[in-house]
């Protein structure tokens, strides 16, 4: 059996927006360039329509064709595709991050972190996975303020793993992640969603 035959049976078609809302779906939680090729084993849709309706999405994103441009871009990098703020937006968007580091954190900015420190190491898609939403933004606000930081790589995927920084130890008044408290068992069991994402990647 191979990784497209594990894959459950899925006809986009029927799915609300079809295979563009499917890709949009997936590209909003992909923690790093993903083929087109890996969207068409995902999709089941032949590589040339894929292809196409990236390169659709990507236009449309710019504004072309009549289309309102939007704040973000789909760009084809290092052989694969992945959504980013558009570069007309970089001084708001570096001024938000930056603000970010100041500021309270968030409601979504502290589930993540809980995410993090009590499933460490772990990558930006089991906490999209976890969380349910994507998870790009403010990883990378709890990067730039210091309480996680980049582990390696995972060895299956080659995504980024993430775990907490000797800061987030200071800010919580703690030694060693011995002293958190006892909640994880209130986080979706990890193993099994860490199964379940291998089997449909």
């Amino acid at each position: 059996m191979n990784e497209q035959d594990a894959l459950p049976v899925m006809d986009v078609d029927r799915l609300p927006g079809g295979l563009p809302a499917a890709l949009e779906a997936i590209l909003m939680v992909v923690d790093q360039p993903i083929t087109a090729r890996e969207l068409a084993a995902l999709t089941r849709r032949p590589l040339g329509q894929v292809t196409a309706q990236l390169a659709s999405l990507a236009a449309e994103y710019e504004g072309k064709g009549g289309a309102r441009p939007r704040g973000f871009a789909l760009r084809e990098v290092a052989g694969g595709w992945r959504i980013y703020s558009a570069a007309p937006f970089a001084d708001v968007v570096a001024k938000f991050v930056l603000d970010g580091q100041s500021a309270r954190l968030t409601q979504a900015a502290l589930e993540t972190l809980a995410i993090v420190a009590y499933r460490q190491p772990v990558t930006r898609g089991q906490i999209s996975a976890i969380r349910g939403v994507n998870v790009d933004g403010v990883v990378r606000t709890l990067t730039t303020r210091g309480l996680i930081a980049e582990l390696g790589s995972d060895e299956g995927s080659g995504a980024l793993l993430y775990g907490t920084t000797a800061y987030f130890l200071e800010r919580m008044g703690m030694s060693t992640l011995d002293e958190l408290p006892p909640l994880a068992p209130h986080l979706p069991e990890f193993d099994a969603l860490d199964s379940a994402i291998k089997e449909s990647s």
